[in-house]
């Protein structure tokens, strides 16, 4: 069963509603397409479809916000290793091969691994997370992720005592990632980490699809991170590996440009970026002459997550 969880997102803002009246419609088709060579990868469409019943109904919205499309968000993703375009992925990104896929979870754990993706999602229960998305460029989305909580799977390797942050590395394939071939723009593979708290807050999770269906490649497939809260730079792509460990791991952004890119990269209107101030954010899908939405702290989820930095600078660690 997929339990649908709504963090104080009006549903006006999500991305045409008629695609969650098809959920079920959507993925047979999928797995159809897949059965003919689209692409579609068998092991996670199966575990989805097989999880996919009794989806609980929506509530009602208190207010009502110009709405991005499912096509916008397919279709404008930050996906360096592929291209600087944020169109072009889309195609770029479909050589990528993602199944079969394997996770290693590593470090300071009890039981560390080489994980199937396939095995992953059977030990989970899969639900619906309706989230607003803040990149650091100043637009915005709404985004409804099918995913699980990264807690759940970081309680079942145990993290010992000494496992202060968690780190996170996406795929090496220089082959099919044209831009890590040499190290373009950055150095690859891509590097994003989490404090322990952070991680093993329940708004994060490890999101294996979206829009009813299983995660488009450009977008992460087959698994990447989701943190609403931050930035998102942070929620990084097709991960391959997750460590724990006792220091802070140097991010790829941040390593790349410290005083640009912060580690933390929370919400925070009133820090802005050296180029480009913070206070208000591009609604995607918008109309013209629409106005630019107000950036909330923390994205609007100050009241699940501000009390994770109560004692800190949050213009220092930004």
């Amino acid at each position: 069963m997929i339990i649908k969880t709504n963090k104080c997102i009006p549903s006006s803002e999500i991305t045409d509603p008629a695609i969650f009246k098809q959920r079920r419609q959507i993925i047979k088709a999928m797995l159809a397409m897949g059965i003919t060579g689209s692409g579609i990868y068998s092991c996670f469409a199966d575990a989805i479809e097989s999880k996919w019943q009794n989806v609980p109904k929506g509530y009602q919205p208190k207010t009502l916000l110009t709405a991005t499309s499912n096509d916008i968000v397919k279709n404008h993703t930050n996906y360096y290793e592929f291209t600087y375009n944020k169109t072009d992925a889309t195609s770029l990104a479909q050589v990528l091969p993602i199944d079969p896929w394997s996770v290693e979870i590593t470090g300071e754990v009890e039981k560390p691994g080489v994980y199937h993706l396939e095995d992953l999602i059977s030990q989970q229960t899969l639900q619906e997370y309706v989230y607003r998305f803040r990149c650091v460029e100043a637009w915005s989305m709404v985004v409804p992720w099918i995913g699980f909580s990264l807690a759940d799977l970081l309680k079942k390797v145990q993290p010992l005592s000494t496992a202060q942050f968690v780190q996170f590395t996406t795929l090496f394939d220089p082959k099919n990632m044209p831009n890590q071939a040499d190290n373009r723009l950055l150095e690859w593979p891509y590097v994003e980490g989490l404090r322990i708290d952070e991680a093993m807050h329940p708004l994060s999770i490890l999101a294996t699809g979206m829009y009813g269906e299983p995660l488009a490649k450009q977008n992460g497939a087959p698994l990447r991170l989701v943190v609403p809260w931050k930035y998102g730079f942070k929620s990084i792509k097709a991960i391959v590996k997750i460590e724990l460990v006792k220091r802070p791991p140097l991010s790829t952004w941040s390593k790349s440009a410290p005083n640009d890119y912060g580690f933390y990269a929370n919400v925070n209107p009133q820090v802005p970026h050296p180029r480009w101030s913070q206070n208000s954010e591009r609604v995607l899908g918008a109309g013209f002459f629409t106005p630019r939405r107000k950036t909330e702290l923390f994205n609007g989820y100050a009241d699940e997550v501000a009390a994770l930095y109560s004692n800190m600078d949050l213009r220092h660690f930004f």
